[in-house]
Parts: structure tokens; sequence; C-alpha cells
């Protein structure tokens, strides 16, 4: 089986109003509708943008208010996800429960569900800055083109949450990102193809660009996004199968072909997932199976 990914290499600007980002997001969306593609992906923090719109007052937004966009935002990404008949991972957008602010990522289905995966690693910066709370555990969606799990950011660099997800059944990790400097940027680059190599999943990642020059911790952003395959001789011998230009407005696309997995599982140069050595450590196939 195939699958067709987008990634949006999101460009974050001040604006005006709520329709100024609908706007720039149903860009996005149509571009990934007009290459054919069956999900995208958008990056973390992206809805900070509305953050720059201000307030009435003509006072600045902080992360606290985020939360107050949350219906308007998931009434959007639902309606293009059903008018497109795309899965669409929305980034992530803060919201609130009960009275704890999560980094949340967001899938729609073209048949109007919504489900969402909190970012499980919080980085110093929100948990000092903005107060935020990890997620409680990991989650893994079906979809009709295979199973998939959603792990943002810093997730990505932590080993064992990715093996679960791969003990859980998923062939594709995506993971939005967002990332202030090209040091943040490169760790969460090179843990991609890390898990890739490890898990012989595929990772899609994406992230922010450009810069909010009124929203706190959001003034600086660094980003690309990339289709990272295992390396193996069926995949591209660098384990990049598409990236974007550094830093650029723009939009990836590139099909993932699931039996090539199956295939390098079974029968690749390295076996590292089938040859984990689970007598010296977890093996979290049987862990999650008794779970």
């Amino acid at each position: 089986m195939k699958i067709r990914v987008s990634a949006v290499q999101y460009h974050l600007h001040t604006i005006r109003s709520f329709e100024e980002f609908a706007s720039q997001c149903e860009h996005y969306i149509k571009t990934a509708q007009e290459f054919g593609s069956e999900f995208v992906l958008f990056p973390e923090f992206f809805t900070t943008q509305l953050l720059s719109i201000g307030s009435e007052q003509g006072t600045s937004l902080t992360i606290n208010e985020l939360p107050g966009f949350t219906e308007q935002y998931k009434n959007l990404f639902s309606d293009f996800a059903k008018q497109t008949n795309m899965h669409i991972i929305g980034g992530t957008h803060v919201i609130n429960r009960d009275g704890r602010l999560y980094n949340t990522a967001h899938l729609f289905y073209p048949d109007g569900r919504i489900e969402e995966q909190a970012k499980l690693h919080i980085t110093p910066t929100e948990v000092h800055e903005w107060n935020m709370s990890p997620g409680e555990g990991l989650r893994v969606f079906d979809t009709d083109k295979g199973r998939i799990a959603i792990l943002t950011c810093y997730d990505i660099e932590f080993p064992e949450i990715v093996r679960l997800a791969k003990a859980k059944g998923a062939d594709v990790i995506f993971c939005p990102s967002c990332t202030d400097d090209r040091h943040g940027f490169h760790r969460v680059r090179y843990t991609s193809h890390a898990r890739a190599i490890e898990n012989q999943v595929y990772v899609v990642v994406t992230g922010t660009i450009g810069s909010l020059p009124t929203v706190d911790f959001m003034r600086a952003n660094f980003g690309q996004a990339a289709v990272i395959t295992p390396n193996d001789i069926p995949f591209p011998p660098k384990g990049i199968m598409v990236e974007g230009e550094l830093n650029d407005d723009m939009i990836v696309t590139a099909d993932l072909d699931l039996s090539l997995l199956y295939e390098v599982r079974e029968r690749g140069s390295v076996t590292t997932w089938r040859d984990r050595r689970t007598d010296l450590y977890v093996d979290w196939e049987k862990e999650n199976i008794e779970g």
C-alpha cells in the first residue's frame, strides 16, 4: 500500500484576524489537494500565529489566551478534512483541560472525527515559561491507509516512546515540530533519522518558519520539512525521500510505500526491529500485549 503525504513549512507572520489565518491554511490545504495527497502535516505551535492578532484593546495576547481559539480551529480543520477527503494532522494547538494547558496534536479524519495526542515530553521553556503539562499516554491511530502515530518535536528525541509506537503497529510517525535555532532543528532532525533506522518506519517531520515579533518565544523559527526513511537498499541512501528548502514558505510531497517497510523488516541488509535483544531490555511488543 502507498500513502501520499504532504508536509507544510508554515510561514509565521503577524496577522490581523482569524480569517487571515484560515486563508493561509486553506492555501496549503488546496496545494496538498492539488498534489493528490492523502495526509497533510502542519507544524507544532503554528496556531500561535493567532496570538499576533492582539486584543481589542491593542494589547498582546499570551499563551493563556490561545485555547480561546480552539473551537474555531477545530471547526476550520474539520471542514478542510471533510471537503478534501484528506487526513489532516493539524500541527499542535494549545488546549485547556481542567485548568491545565496541553500542547496537543489533532488528527482530523475525512469523516469528521477528531482525535488528539498531547505532547508527552515537555521542554524546559514549555514548563517554566508557558506552564504546560505533559500528556499521559501514547495513542496510535487507525486510518484506511494504515496505522500512524503523532509524536511532537521533543518526543522524537526519546527512543522508548517511538519503540512503543512501533510495537503498537505504527508504520508512519508524524512529527510536527517548532525549533528556534539550528541546534534545536538538528536535534529533531537527527533523532528522526535514528528513530526511522531503529524501528524501520517512515518519519514525516516539519517545522515552523518566519517570525512572530509580538509573541513571546515565537520570535525566531528555523525549520524544514522532510520525509525520512530507513537506510536500506529500497530507500534513498541518505534516508531522505524529500526535503524542503530551509526556512522557505513551501510544501513537500512524497509517496510512502508501506510494502518496502515490511520487506526490509524481513530481508533487509539489517533487521533492526527483529534483532532487538529483548533478553537484555524491554520487549515493548510483549509489554503492549500484556498492557
